[in-house]
């Protein structure tokens, strides 16, 4: 379980880096980003450890990269180009 948890730990943290690394602009402060990767890592390798019971190591990684990128998701910002302005301005 201990391995299962730092594995997921670290998997989050690569997907946060790699976030941070090809997305700087769309995202908050490096920090930020780091640490909601390793919590969604970790809550999602709880999550799927939590529906399948021991012995899914793998599954629970898959689990937990794929919350660590849903969480990801919701810090993106629009993009700058994208903008549009408001009916009334």
């Amino acid at each position: 379980m201990f391995l299962e948890a730092l594995g997921s730990a670290m998997l989050g943290l690569a997907l946060a880096w790699a976030a941070v690394y090809r997305m700087p602009h769309r995202l908050p402060a490096r920090s930020m980003v780091l640490s909601t990767g390793v919590a969604g890592a970790l809550f999602g390798a709880f999550l799927t450890h939590s529906a399948l019971g021991p012995g899914h190591a793998l599954v629970s990684l898959i689990g937990a990269v794929v919350v660590s990128a849903a969480s990801l998701s919701l810090l993106l910002r629009p993009a700058e180009s994208f903008r549009r302005r408001s009916a009334t301005a």
